[in-house]
């Protein structure tokens, strides 16, 4: 079942967004591991999203999710708890970005090319990611989400597009 997306549109939620998260401990929570990463995968997927911060459906501990496509255009999940980025590398890009807590929002924020990202798989095993590219700035874009800061944030310029427009100009690109 999707949760509901906190967004900057309520000042209460805005507040809590801009907070830093808790160490996910894995002791006490490890029986809902599953069902959280199931409900996070969910709800970023109804929303059209590549990655959701734990605080962005209201919970306060360190854990994303992420899926984007791979080099060869497969959809690769990604569950993160308590991340860590440990390298960055690289020119730095400047991308757009848009955040399902900022509706209808989009930016150019500029980010390394390439992380090394640490931290733990829905296990609890310790893994370690080298990303680059869309990859690499998404999960830069989510751990700064757990760090309570947004795109807007750090964004060169922002910029409104209705989700109609938005949809349209996806659908014409692929044609």
């Amino acid at each position: 079942m999707p949760s509901k997306i906190w967004t900057i549109k309520n000042k209460k939620e805005e507040r809590f967004l801009r907070e830093k998260t808790n160490v996910f401990e894995f002791p006490k929570y490890h029986k809902e591991v599953q069902e959280l990463v199931k409900t996070m995968r969910e709800t970023m997927k109804e929303a059209n999203g590549v990655g959701l911060a734990a605080n962005q459906i209201g919970l306060t501990m360190r854990v994303f999710v992420a899926q984007v496509p791979d080099p060869s255009g497969s959809l690769k999940f990604y569950s993160l708890f308590n991340p860590r980025i440990e390298k960055t590398g690289g020119e730095k890009l400047l991308l757009e970005e848009g955040c399902l807590s900022v509706p209808g929002v989009y930016g150019k924020v500029e980010r390394y090319e390439r992380v090394t990202l640490s931290g733990f798989d829905k296990n609890g095993r310790s893994v370690k990611i080298k990303a680059w590219g869309l990859l690499a700035h998404v999960f830069q874009h989510e751990v700064d989400h757990l760090n309570g800061v947004l795109f807007i944030d750090k964004a060169k310029e922002l910029y409104e597009v209705s989700a109609s427009d938005r949809i349209a100009a996806k659908n014409k690109a692929t044609r």
